[in-house]
């Protein structure tokens, strides 16, 4: 039971990691000192989808699953939904790349809004 909760602990800390690195940079919008601990996690995510390297949180979901006596898929909500979206079945390497490129651009984005932002102020 104990190491099925905390499979599903570690899949929502990986989904909740994923958001972070795609949108963390809009808190920085409100708290600028996120920078600190965004921009390291938003390089993290990037060269993980460009240099296929398997994120750390992987393994350890994969051990408390087994641990658990799970299968890769079941009928609960986190196997049926989430799973899916942080590991997707078609996922190859050029749409690895297209995510991490996705991720680049989106932060830069924001943090050139931010950057623009603050000269304009001063």
């Amino acid at each position: 039971m104990i190491y099925n909760i905390l499979s599903n602990l570690v899949v929502l800390m990986h989904l909740l990691f994923i958001v972070f690195v795609c949108l963390g940079a809009l808190l920085v919008l409100k708290w600028p000192k996120v920078a600190w601990i965004h921009i390291p996690f938003a390089l993290w995510g990037v060269i993980v989808e460009y240099m296929n390297i398997v994120c750390p949180l992987t393994p350890l979901e994969n051990h408390f699953r087994r641990m658990a006596g799970r299968g890769i898929y079941e009928t609960d909500f986190i196997d049926r939904y989430i799973i899916p979206l942080i590991y997707p079945v078609a996922l190859t390497r050029n749409l690895q790349f297209i995510l991490g490129s996705v991720v680049l651009i989106l932060n830069l984005s924001i943090y050139g809004y931010i950057v623009y932002k603050r000269m304009k102020t001063r």
